[in-house]
């Protein structure tokens, strides 16, 4: 064992000052000839000094062993005959004694994470532990995994297979971000039916339509000819997503029913982020309902908005879930919805066309991260009065759950209306056009319980969709720490979000030689932009 090679070339001249022996300095050359086992071969008959540095070190040992007992191995490793053996393990000792995590500070990080824990950061910082958990059969309950109670007694503490069944459905629109961000452009010739490759994080679905959107804003022509070679941020119709459905036997029946799922990403064009910015509430249909469900007009246009060549959104979901029924008629189904900020809030309008799309529509679950606020207090009734179960998945430290609309608490607004204010708040609801309401259960997450992130993460990290992901791996209840046992891989959230992550952590994770741009190639899953980008 060298001493010289341990230790850092700059702090040699510390570990001088640090270690005397009856007042007698041990240089490092001196050290290393004292420990270096070749060394003492060549050096152990040619001068006395050897013997004193020896005894010296002696000395120091017994002195440290009677003053403080703690230097002494719990586990000695044994020694070997002879002298290789015995400075071998006296060198091991001294170091132990000498406390050098006081001196370095990197090593004191170093200590306080113990091999267990570093045991745990491999296997987080490994692409291999993404699928984190057992496939649970739940056939028997999946309808109230999909909503039927309103996830009662499920969400705090948060049910094992509900976890699992959250991350899946989060997974399915990462995979809608990767492929948009893969191919971004939408050329003229592409249309609904264009084979677009979605690597569908679950191999039992099969994508049988992809989505697009398309806004009402119209750009200037000069637009295009300033920046050609950035076309696609400026064109009106982007692929948004897709609708995919279960077709394998052995998971239908783990499910208990064929399960048809929507997923959304969320904003990645210019125009997308101008509609998110109208935010004004405009009537959702032309009835003549006394009070008229409303929505956010950026939204509604991204939705209702035919292309040149693709239909508008609304109608390619709506005819291809009337298909699908059609085609598994008699079979047990179910339609999930799921998206991500502007996703999310897509989602609901998503889910209000196709629950009343075919006499006997199947059950309609959302599961929606991060979504912002989309219509009126008239909207949610109607997806409540249309069966439709929406499970939002919310961080305390996400702002865009905030907006749009007036700054008023979901819990005073319900206090408001169980008082006698609750008519002049339906008469607001139906007046003013920034009365915001959400919907559906909330299941609330908070980036501080994550012992890896910064608790004053930015708003981008606060809002990515793996950092949902990662706060859902690892949520046990509300009263309770990140669970130990928590499996899902950081290399994403790290590629992503480095500058949000402790340094401990950090650190570790170079320590470790972990190349982050080898592991995969992840796409973006926050459609905001991120200092560490």
């Amino acid at each position: 064992m060298q001493i010289g090679a341990a230790l850092p070339a700059t702090n040699l001249n510390l570990f001088q000052a640090r270690v005397k022996c009856n007042g007698c300095s041990l240089n490092p050359s001196a050290m290393a000839t004292c420990v270096n086992t070749q060394t003492v071969k060549t050096l152990s008959s040619s001068t006395k000094m050897t013997k004193k540095h020896i005894s010296n070190l002696e000395k120091l040992l017994q002195k440290q062993s009677h003053t403080n007992p703690s230097v002494v191995d719990s586990n000695p490793v044994v020694q070997e005959s002879g002298n290789n053996g015995l400075l071998e393990n006296r060198g091991r000792n001294l170091l132990e004694g000498l406390n050098l995590a006081s001196i370095w500070p990197e090593m004191k990080a170093a200590e306080e994470m113990s091999p267990r824990r570093l045991n745990r950061l491999k296997r987080l910082l490994s692409s291999k532990s993404m699928q984190y958990s057992p496939r649970n059969n739940i056939c028997s309950r999946w309808k109230e995994y999909h909503g039927s109670n309103n996830w009662l007694g499920l969400l705090d503490p948060l049910d094992e297979n509900l976890r699992r069944e959250l991350v899946r459905y989060g997974e399915f629109i990462q995979a809608a971000y990767h492929c948009f961000h893969s191919n971004p452009a939408t050329s003229a010739e592409e249309g609904p039916l264009s084979a677009r490759h979605v690597a569908l994080p679950d191999r039992s679905y099969k994508v049988t339509k992809n989505l697009y959107a398309t806004s009402s804003i119209g750009l200037p022509t000069w637009v295009d000819d300033v920046a050609p070679d950035l076309g696609w941020m400026t064109q009106r119709s982007s692929w948004i997503g897709y609708v995919a459905v279960c077709e394998d036997r052995n998971e239908i029946q783990r499910m208990g029913r064929r399960d048809i799922v929507i997923a959304l990403r969320g904003t990645a064009t210019c125009l997308e982020w101008a509609e998110n910015f109208r935010a004004l509430l405009v009537e959702q249909n032309d009835d003549l309902a006394k009070e008229q469900s409303k929505v956010e007009c950026g939204f509604l246009s991204l939705y209702k908005t035919g292309g040149e060549h693709v239909p508008s959104l609304a109608e390619s979901v709506v005819n291809e879930v009337q298909r699908l029924i059609e085609q598994y008629k008699g079979e047990p189904l179910s339609i999930t919805v799921t998206g991500h900020s502007l996703g999310a809030a897509l989602a609901l309008l998503v889910a209000d066309d196709v629950s009343t799309c075919a006499p006997n529509a199947p059950p309609v679950a959302v599961f929606s991260f991060g979504g912002p606020r989309v219509g009126n207090r008239v909207f949610a009734d109607r997806l409540n009065a249309n069966n439709v179960k929406v499970l939002r998945i919310v961080n305390n430290q996400d702002v865009i759950t905030r907006v749009p609309g007036m700054f008023v608490s979901e819990e005073l607004d319900k206090k408001l209306r169980k008082s006698g204010a609750g008519r002049m708040l339906e008469m607001l609801d139906c007046r003013m056009p920034w009365a915001y309401s959400h919907v559906g259960t909330e299941f609330r997450v908070d980036t501080r319980m994550s012992p890896f992130l910064k608790p004053d993460a930015d708003v981008a990290c606060c809002h990515d969709l793996e950092a949902y992901l990662h706060l859902v791996d690892g949520f046990l209840a509300s009263d309770c720490p990140f669970r130990p046992n928590a499996k899902r891989s950081l290399v994403r959230l790290l590629k992503d979000q480095r500058s949000n992550f402790k340094r401990l952590y950090t650190s570790k994770g170079k320590d470790l030689s972990i190349n982050l741009d080898r592991e995969h190639n992840f796409a973006r899953s926050s459609c905001l932009p991120s200092p560490s980008s």
